[in-house]
């Protein structure tokens, strides 16, 4: 078992006089892409929640779904090739796949706002970072280009962009990869959304400005009791900052508990796997533990539990039946057929 420590800061709701609130919740979405070589089933009954002044991270590899899940919530999905055939996205109890494009428009950046993970591309090359935050104002706030420009400014001060005046005028290209994510920032919050995507929101930055990008993500969230989905596959971003994680696999949810459950005693052999190939200072000079195999093919996902064949606890049902994914205790539930015997192992 991982014995990982998790940072007492990271205690759900501790010192942040939080408001009760669902704001966010996806229910059973479905979601395939469409593609000449056959259909992808990339998500496959997804169902989350995030409350005001919660942080809920979003764990798995690489096409395990997480970032075509954003992708759905904000309306940005690419049709074709994808195409969503169930489930809800509720904001305020409203469904968004129910609303038309303009409705949808308002609610982005206002209520629910994303911050990608390559700001290299998310940022516009010919135009000035400063003018694509004030943008915002301008047409969303009707302000003035002045009033607006001194919104813009306060906004990249706010992020801790040094000089903020000063380097209002330049472009993405003249930015560092921290300074381009600080301004990436600035633009999600802008309007002051009540909801913040953070995709992988550190990809790529060195881990010292990582660790203040999550900082100021953290800050900046406390202050504005905003809820956070914080997508990534670093589990040591996640310790710290995290109040419960959802772990994904093959397009699926399975497991979701409390950041103290999941990282004491995992209720997954997925999870279990992911935190044990986390390297350990204890262990310098031992092989690197690792998942064996590899994800599954979304066009030929195989019978049973998605999971099986890369699975060390594989019993014949795992190959046979998908488990659902049921509550194993007050703050935790697990898609495993062996979930309470994992999560009851010393």
């Amino acid at each position: 078992m991982s014995d990982i420590l998790v940072s007492e800061q990271s205690a759900p709701g501790a010192g942040s006089g939080r408001p009760a609130g669902r704001l966010l919740e996806v229910e059973d979405l479905r979601v395939e892409f469409r593609t000449r070589d056959g259909v992808a089933k990339v998500i496959n009954g997804v169902t989350y929640h995030v409350d005001a002044g919660e942080t809920l991270a979003v764990l798995g590899e690489s096409g395990s779904g997480k970032s075509v899940t954003a992708q759905t919530i904000m309306g940005i999905l690419d049709t074709p090739p994808g195409f969503v055939t169930g489930g809800q996205v509720r904001f305020h109890g409203k469904d968004m796949l129910k609303m038309s494009g303009e409705e949808r428009r308002r609610i982005r950046g206002e209520g629910i706002a994303m911050i990608f993970q390559d700001s290299l591309s998310a940022l516009n090359p010919v135009f000035t970072v400063g003018f694509q935050v004030a943008e915002q104002f301008r047409i969303r706030r009707g302000l003035s280009r002045s009033d607006a420009k001194k919104r813009a400014i306060e906004m990249l001060d706010q992020v801790k962009i040094p000089n903020a005046k000063g380097r209002y005028s330049n472009y993405p290209h003249q930015f560092s990869g921290g300074m381009r994510q600080r301004a990436m920032i600035a633009m999600s919050l802008a309007l002051d959304p009540e909801v913040l995507i953070a995709d992988e929101p550190t990809t790529a930055l060195d881990v010292t400005v990582q660790a203040q990008i999550m900082d100021l993500l953290g800050e900046l969230q406390r202050e504005r009791q905003m809820g956070m989905i914080l997508i990534t596959h670093d589990l040591g971003v996640v310790a710290d900052v995290a109040d419960r994680i959802a772990v994904m696999y093959a397009g699926r949810i399975v497991e979701e508990a409390d950041v103290y459950e999941l990282y004491g005693k995992p209720g997954h052999p997925y999870t279990l796997g992911l935190l044990n190939s986390i390297p350990r200072m204890d262990e310098k000079g031992q092989e690197l533990r690792t998942i064996k195999g590899l994800p599954p093919n979304l066009m030929n996902i195989p019978p049973g539990c998605p999971f099986n064949p890369r699975c060390p606890m594989a019993q014949p049902v795992c190959r046979e039946k998908v488990p659902p994914l049921l509550q194993i205790g007050a703050s935790r539930a697990s898609a495993c057929h062996f979930a309470e015997e994992l999560v009851s192992r010393d």
